[in-house]
């Protein structure tokens, strides 16, 4: 008979190191990454070869019918025509000021007073937009929301800044010193030899330091866009929640005929 006593301590340390190992194998691992590989499949004739060309065609036409009737429904919207522009509105005819700035100014001044006196009780004064902020001709004929979105392309919404008079004189250097037709309405000034400002007038009326002056811009300057750091010295600022090209949009439904506005704002000696 084989004497077991002397195994005892073998199959002991066995049975501890084998606990001991199940114990381990089951506990949690961490696990890293220690490399990632990616390929990019283009929609080319190689994606055909991938998923064969009928069953391309295939997904190409349920997608198209997806999309169709969404695409019909936008696509009448901005072509639906809304007014007549009898010539073509350019920002770059003009040192100081142009056609198609004075009435992106104008129209801003008019649809803003709308929400503004409304809501605030209070008359917008003047309007200083970006030249640089155009981005497209308006052309001769007729005019849908197609056009507002491709001359505002941007989310740009409509800010009144309320400016003392000191800011005022400001805006006007600035004016002077960037040499961009910048669209302006409710201010006029004459710009003389010496480079410096004269005559300056909002609502035909002399600037006066310490009076407030309501300014419609964009939010973009009304953060100091375009180094108009005259806007973040406001004295109060009010968001109206309405974006420029739709204010254009909402014009243009108004109008029958797209004005030439060719009056002068800035003048020079």
């Amino acid at each position: 008979m084989v004497n077991l006593k002397k195994y005892t301590g073998v199959l002991n340390l066995f049975v501890i190191l084998l606990t001991l190992f199940f114990i381990v194998s089951c506990g949690k691992q961490n696990y890293y990454v220690s490399k990632i590989e990616g390929k990019r499949i283009p929609i080319t004739e190689k994606e055909n070869q991938v998923i064969g060309s009928n069953a391309r065609n295939e997904q190409t036409e349920q997608i198209e019918n997806y999309i169709k009737p969404y695409r019909e429904h936008i696509n009448k919207d901005l072509d639906s025509v809304l007014a007549y522009c009898p010539t073509t509105l350019d920002k770059s005819n003009g040192k100081w000021q142009t056609t198609i700035g004075n009435l992106m100014a104008d129209v801003t001044l008019k649809q803003g007073q709308l929400v503004f006196q409304a809501r605030e009780k209070k008359n917008i004064d003047l309007c200083l937009l970006n030249n640089g902020g155009i981005r497209s001709v308006l052309p001769k004929g007729n005019v849908t929301s197609r056009t507002a979105y491709e001359i505002m392309p941007f989310e740009n919404s409509l800010v009144v800044i309320a400016l003392k008079g000191e800011q005022i004189f400001e805006l006007v250097d600035y004016f002077i010193a960037a040499k961009k037709p910048h669209p302006l309405s409710g201010i006029t000034f004459t710009i003389s030899k010496d480079n410096t400002a004269k005559n300056i007038l909002v609502q035909e009326k002399p600037v006066e330091n310490d009076i407030v002056y309501y300014v419609a811009t964009n939010d973009y300057l009304a953060n100091g866009g375009d180094s108009m750091n005259f806007f973040k010295k406001g004295v109060q600022k009010f968001d109206l929640d309405y974006k420029l090209r739709n204010v254009l949009i909402d014009y243009f439904k108004e109008v029958d005929t797209i004005p030439m506005i060719n009056d002068v704002r800035v003048s020079v000696e």
